[in-house]
């Protein structure tokens, strides 16, 4: 696995998350929407679940549910802070 491509995605998906999703490559949309489970993302770019996956390719694909696990663990320590 690719640190540096799974810190990319996460920080494409972090950004996504805050209102940033208009600055990102379409690829890197597609990653945040399946990273942050947001099909309805998928739908507003007339993507596919199916399109969408083999739009990000296996090795993007591979380093999703760990981004998207890492996203859920800032939440939950953010909202342990608050």
């Amino acid at each position: 696995m690719n640190d540096q491509e799974l810190q990319h995605i996460i920080s494409k998906s972090r950004d996504a998350k805050h209102g940033g999703f208009g600055v990102l490559s379409t690829g890197e949309k597609l990653a945040a929407a399946l990273v942050l489970n947001r099909p309805d993302w998928l739908a507003e770019m007339n993507y596919t679940l199916a399109e969408a996956i083999e739009r990000v390719g296996s090795k993007w694909l591979s380093l999703i549910p760990e981004a998207a696990r890492e996203l859920e663990y800032e939440d939950e320590r953010a909202a342990d802070k608050a």
